[in-house]
Formats: structure tokens, sequence, C-alpha cells
């Protein structure tokens, strides 16, 4: 009875009688909606992050490949150069050299050039591959993080579609009922208003002078 006193709004102007409202349940959907668009849109932003980082993922593996290539190549140059060069040259050149350092003992030789050892090449290709293990790491991470914000967002997806579906149904029943009720009060209200016709003849008829 609470429920019927509550959802009355309006009255009919001949009898009095409440006619019910049904827009609690339109606003209770629609509040139901906006709910699950708000979650849609918060996993839709979440879904876009990791897509970028992924992205960042994606471009710091193809610079370490670029990075390891080039230290293979200075790598392999310097295991090239690696021979004693001085067998290579001619028996003169070997000998003037030989009295040369004999004639100056005191002389320091000339540093070596400044280049990488295959050591330092060998160490700097391990960090490399260290690092882009690293990377392929977090590449990983990232796919299944979209993976499973992608999964999340569908399911919400079709949860909010599901209630939007049961809502409506909730809401075509709601006004198939107040629609019936409406017609038996429009019924009622006729009959009342038919006898109150009634009784006016009635009191005509039998009001003096007549």
């Amino acid at each position: 009875m609470s429920q019927a006193q509550g959802a009355a709004v309006s009255a009919c102007p001949n009898c009095g009688i409440g006619l019910p409202d049904h827009s609690a349940i339109v606003v209770d959907a629609q509040k139901q909606i906006e709910d699950l668009q708000a979650q849609v849109r918060l996993l839709t932003q979440k879904a876009t992050n990791a897509v970028d980082r992924w992205a960042d993922y994606e471009d710091e593996i193809q610079e370490l490949k670029a990075q390891n290539a080039r230290n293979s190549e200075e790598a392999a140059r310097a295991e090239a150069s690696s021979p004693n060069r001085s067998s290579y040259l001619p028996v003169q050149n070997r000998l003037s050299s030989f009295l040369a350092r004999k004639s100056t003992p005191n002389l320091k030789s000339p540093a070596p050039p400044n280049t990488p050892s295959a050591t330092d090449l060998a160490a700097a290709l391990t960090r490399e591959q260290a690092l882009r293990q690293a990377a392929d790491r977090k590449l990983d991470e990232a796919s299944g993080e979209l993976e499973e914000l992608s999964a999340q967002l569908f399911m919400q997806a079709n949860e909010m579609v599901a209630t939007e579906r049961k809502a409506r149904a909730k809401l075509e029943e709601r006004v198939a009922v107040l629609e019936s009720r409406d017609g038996e009060k429009r019924k009622r209200l006729e009959r009342l208003e038919g006898a109150v016709a009634r009784i006016e003849r009635v009191r005509g008829l039998l009001a003096p002078g007549r």
C-alpha cells in the first residue's frame, strides 16, 4: 500500500483517484547504464595506456637490436684485426724495426690505438642481450595486461547490454501493469461518473416544482 502511495504523483480531477508514475524505474535503469558506461570508459583508458607502453617497448627493442648489430660488427672487425700484423711485413721492415728498437732502448713504444677489445665488445653484447630480454619481458607483460583489459572491457560491454535489456524489459512490464491498472481505474471512474449522472437526473426529477 505504501509503494502505491509513493508512486502516486497525480490524481484524477473528477474523482481524485491517484494515478501511479513509473519514472523511478526509468531513473534507476538510466543510473545503472551510466555506471556501466563509466566503467567502460575507465577500462578503455587503461587499454589505451597499455597500448602506448607496448609501442614504447617495441621502440626500445628495435633500438636494442640496432645497437646489438653495431656491436656485433665492431666485434667482428676487432677479431679480424687481432692477429699479429708484423708477420705479414717484409723481412727488411721487420729487421729495421728490430734494429730501431735496439738502438733506442729507452724510448717508450707508441700507445696502441684506442679501440675496444674483443672482451669489451663481448661484455657490451652481453649487456645489450640482457636489456633486450628485459624489454621482451616488459612487452610480454604489457601484452598480457592489454589482453586482460580487452577481456574486461568486452565483459563490461556485455553486462551493460544485458542490464539495459533487463531494465527495458522490467520497465515495459511495469508500464503494462500500470496501463492495466489505469484501464481498470478508468472503467471504475466511468461507472462512478455514470452513477453520479443518474443520481443527478433522479434528483432533478424529484426536485419540487417538477
